[in-house]
């Protein structure tokens, strides 16, 4: 098969509407509409199927460089073609931390070999990761991987002097700071979300407030600064009344939310299985609603997967000592299908905006040759997702491109299923399988 064949894809549902043609070719959507014929083409019947722009996800753990038994630029890259994206953000706590310019080029360029989507490092806000100065941002900013995305994510930024001085510096650039919102004295030790079962199940409580404080924090920051704040993985009500706030005094203020906040509660931590240990941790029943109806109305603007895999060493094992963090890639759509368009919280243009639109927005990869997030029309890059949301699959994490099992989902019955992908009209996915 040729590096990019003209691909004619008869009768898809585009965004869940009515059905048209695509014809792919060299790379980009070249006609649109009932009736398209291409001699030559490989057609592909994709009736019944529902059209997206390729996915983005601003908020990947790919692990590379350092932690390669975990998971490597290569295998995530698989694990979210097969998930229906085109493109992932790294983030930066790899070994070597992401914090300079050579690091995240290193990330940028395993992705181009990789091939399976587009990789966009995010970069460090402090050396290390350690919160005490800031790191080389106008150097990678600069870098041929043009980082537009900072965070430290896995730790807050929690001095309010950084913080500042961090949205100050990529104001310069139009570069967004994505915060981990984790007061850190208000949760040492912490192992699940604060409330009356973790007194029962002996756990330390992690408090709802010790998100929204450096939340409302980081917003007034932004406020004063004039430049764009991001909040990674909000998970309690009061998070999204804060950023709900925030948006109607019209500050540069974006917010996401990850699959399992969408779907998972603190009852499953009485299982003691650290499968569901995760940083910020499984909320109640009411900040799960929150959070979807916040989703809805577009309080918050994204979903991001916050894929985080561990090796099985590092999970199965006592609750305590276990990593926090939960696969994503390769359920996400399925969830939110299951959780937002399956009750009629979101309709499929709904989930086009919040994969893939407005993700590529926050990142600043929707622009230029290698544009992604971008809508399907003619003349914009072929980077499509089809999905069946007729099927419904039961998740077996043995069958992941990841090179972790950690998967929240595993067992459950969830519906829809990626069944192509392509990249710049490359397929990387074909009939639910790698190509």
């Amino acid at each position: 098969m040729s590096k990019n064949p003209t691909v004619l894809i008869k009768g898809a549902r585009i965004l869940g509407g009515d059905t048209t043609d695509l014809l792919l070719r060299d790379g980009i959507i070249a006609e649109m509409g009932p009736g398209v014929q291409s001699p030559g083409a490989r057609n592909i019947d994709a009736d019944g199927l529902v059209a997206l722009p390729g996915l983005v996800d601003l908020h990947t753990h790919l692990r590379e460089p350092g932690r390669e038994d975990a998971e490597t630029v290569s295998s995530g890259t698989r694990a979210a073609a097969l998930g229906g994206f085109t493109a992932v953000h790294a983030m930066a706590n790899t070994d070597p931390v992401a914090d300079t310019a050579g690091v995240v080029e290193q990330v940028w360029r395993l992705g181009r070999e990789a091939g399976h989507a587009d990789v966009r490092p995010v970069g460090a806000v402090t050396v290390g990761l350690a919160g005490e100065r800031m790191a080389e941002i106008g150097a990678m900013a600069d870098s041929a991987a043009g980082v537009r995305v900072f965070s430290d994510d896995g730790h807050c930024v929690s001095d309010a002097v950084l913080m500042r001085r961090a949205l100050e510096y990529v104001k310069a650039f139009d570069g967004v700071v994505a915060q981990h919102a984790q007061e850190p004295r208000l949760t040492e030790g912490a192992q699940m979300n604060e409330s009356r079962l973790s007194g029962q199940l002996g756990l330390r409580g992690w408090p709802c407030v010790a998100e929204e404080s450096i939340i409302a924090r980081d917003v007034l920051l932004a406020a004063h600064v004039g430049s764009r704040l991001h909040i990674c993985h909000l998970s309690t009500k009061g998070s999204v009344e804060i950023v709900r706030l925030a948006k109607a005094r019209g500050l540069p203020v974006t917010a996401e939310v990850t699959p399992h906040h969408l779907l998972l509660t603190e009852e499953l931590v009485a299982t003691y299985d650290a499968r569901y240990k995760v940083n910020p941790p499984l909320r109640s029943a009411d900040d799960v609603a929150a959070v979807r109806e916040g989703l809805a109305d577009g309080t918050i603007d994204i979903v991001a997967t916050d894929h985080a895999p561990h090796p099985v060493e590092d999970k199965e094992c006592e609750w305590d000592a276990a990593a926090f963090g939960m696969l994503g890639l390769e359920t996400a759509l399925s969830v939110v299908q299951h959780t937002m368009v399956d009750t009629g919280l979101l309709d499929w243009a709904g989930v086009a905006d919040r994969m893939s639109l407005a993700p590529a927005r926050i990142g600043r990869c929707d622009t230029g040759p290698s544009a992604q997030g971008r809508p399907l029309a003619v003349g914009e890059p072929a980077n499509v997702v089809l999905i069946d949301p007729a099927a419904t699959r039961t998740i077996d994490s043995a069958a992941s491109a990841s090179l972790s099992r950690n998967n929240p989902f595993e067992g459950m019955k969830l519906p829809g299923g990626v069944v192509a992908t392509f990249l710049r009209g490359r397929p990387t996915v074909e009939n639910g399988a790698l190509a």
